[in-house]
């Protein structure tokens, strides 16, 4: 199928960017991931992160908490980071054990440091247009977007969830391409009267197989953030096979979204350089 939008091939050339530029500035970024803890997925997608790191040639740390540790002893450390100057990305892996206050420490970070653009100023930067560090995913569905020549301005997008981490960032970034942006979520009447008029659907809500063939019209473009388990299988929002036939181009669950967000961390490592420099 030629309608694929690959984000195992895109995340290849956007590292090979990334990868190219470091070695012609001769230049050391260096990320620090402190994670609280022993949540299995988290040690995955951070045994990601540092392979990627090191691909592009990105100083990578890990520093493990064990989750009984108090919310200073992270606070405090966060601090120490924040004043070395030899580093220049900061990540709190979440989630974080229950009993930890997320708001607190994450904006803890310097907003310069804060290469998951949580913190609330980094969040108050985006709403204003205002240069700034973009959280990863929605970054990954811009990039992926832009590498597919897929133009925004004057389209109907239609967006499903407005979580912190994924829907209200891309409400920002979709307005800033002029696109025209309608927002559904899990108190939406029937979801299918936006999405029919769509020029672009991009689910994140978490809930598999929510978008099928009867909700898009044809040649519709389809980004799918989601990733969900079903019999031990793992699948994103849309039914991809069924809305496949339909869309002019799709992302796949897995190989789409996921692959593009760590590479745009390894984008946000190096903006972070660049303005600490």
């Amino acid at each position: 199928m030629n309608n694929i939008i690959s984000g195992t091939e895109a995340s290849k050339v956007l590292r090979g960017r990334i990868r190219m530029q470091i070695e012609k500035e001769r230049i050391a970024p260096s990320l620090v991931v402190i994670q609280v803890g022993d949540n299995k997925a988290s040690n995955i997608y951070i045994r990601n992160k540092k392979k990627a790191c090191e691909e592009v040639g990105i100083k990578f740390e890990l520093i493990k908490f064990n989750e009984t540790i108090s919310e200073d002893v992270v606070i405090n450390e966060i601090k120490r980071l924040n004043e070395d100057a030899l580093v220049n990305g900061i990540l709190v892996q979440l989630p974080l054990p229950s009993g930890f206050d997320e708001g607190k420490i994450i904006n803890t970070i310097k907003p310069v440091k804060d290469v998951d653009g949580l913190t609330y100023e980094n969040v108050g930067n985006l709403v204003l247009e205002n240069e700034c560090l973009v959280p990863c995913t929605p970054l990954a569905v811009m990039e992926l977007l832009k590498m597919y020549n897929v133009n925004l301005s004057r389209k109907n997008v239609c967006l499903i969830g407005r979580s912190n981490l994924v829907g209200k960032p891309l409400i920002q970034l979709l307005l800033k391409q002029d696109a025209t942006v309608t927002i559904c979520h899990s108190k939406s009447i029937d979801i299918k009267n936006y999405t029919k008029m769509a020029d672009v659907v991009i689910v994140a809500a978490g809930h598999p197989n929510l978008v099928t063939k009867d909700m898009v019209k044809d040649g519709v473009v389809v980004i799918d953030v989601g990733i969900n388990k079903e019999n031990d299988v793992l699948c994103g929002d849309v039914a991809f096979d069924e809305v496949s036939k339909k869309a002019s181009l799709i992302t796949p669950v897995p190989g789409g979204v996921g692959p593009m967000t760590v590479a745009c961390l390894l984008k946000n490592t190096l903006k972070a350089y660049e303005i600490q420099n």
